[in-house]
């Protein structure tokens, strides 16, 4: 068991395909909790969508840092679903080279927690959505423990 009781987690989430994010947070929020992070270090902003994940992120580490409080870990969950357009593949590439560059620039672990799928169905399913499906968004939460204990601030 990962020592967590003291680490700060923030979720910045995109407000598109709303059932399934909001079933990623969920996800996530209850495996930060299971693994001893308190519900009042966890940190939730809205963004309306993946594209705005990136600079959710920027800011909210920036927002808490001026309140005193010095996050461990950001989670961004996003959700994209491919249309018949090349917006998809845009956003895809601008979105993961964004959290990719936080990653970077930043002193903290930025989790990627965007799905990238063909189908809603595929997206409901990686939601745990689908009867007997995983939630990603929990491997998210334990992947957000992991980075914070290993790689975060010392206590």
């Amino acid at each position: 068991m990962m020592v967590s009781s003291n680490l700060k987690i923030a979720i910045v989430h995109a407000r598109w395909n709303a059932h399934i994010i909001k079933a990623l947070v969920d996800g996530a929020i209850k495996r930060l909790t299971e693994l001893g992070v308190k519900e009042e270090n966890i940190f939730v902003e809205t963004v309306p969508g993946s594209f705005e994940l990136p600079f959710g992120t920027k800011k909210i580490i920036s927002k808490l840092a001026k309140q005193g409080i010095q996050l461990d870990a950001v989670i961004p969950i996003g959700t994209l679903i491919k249309g018949s357009t090349m917006h998809f593949e845009y956003i895809c590439d601008s979105t993961t080279q964004g959290i990719m560059r936080l990653n970077e620039q930043l002193d903290i672990p930025i989790i990627f927690g965007v799905l990238t799928c063909l189908t809603d169905l595929q997206a409901e399913q990686r939601a745990g959505l689908q009867p007997g499906l995983h939630n990603h968004g929990e491997d998210w939460g334990a992947a957000a423990v992991e980075m914070a204990v290993k790689f975060g601030r010392q206590y």
